[in-house]
């Protein structure tokens, strides 16, 4: 689960294991698998590197990887 913040400023957790794709045009749009589509502030690095953390956190022996701070 990542955090991120909706356009009006409400923070919601998603499911990053139901993120499909994530776009910018101009504003960021995470598209869930089950179809539903999110607008949020961060953009899609951050979104990026918000999954990377939380999937090595979830995966044993990924631990000792170093993770880029944001």
């Amino acid at each position: 689960m990542i955090k991120v913040t909706r356009l009006n400023g409400t923070a919601i957790v998603i499911n990053a294991d139901l993120i499909e794709f994530v776009e910018e045009i101009p504003d960021t749009i995470v598209s869930l698998t089950t179809g539903k589509k999110i607008m949020v502030k961060e953009n899609s690095e951050e979104i990026i590197d918000r999954v990377t953390r939380y999937k090595r956190s979830t995966l044993v022996g990924f631990q000792s990887v170093p993770i880029r701070e944001v």
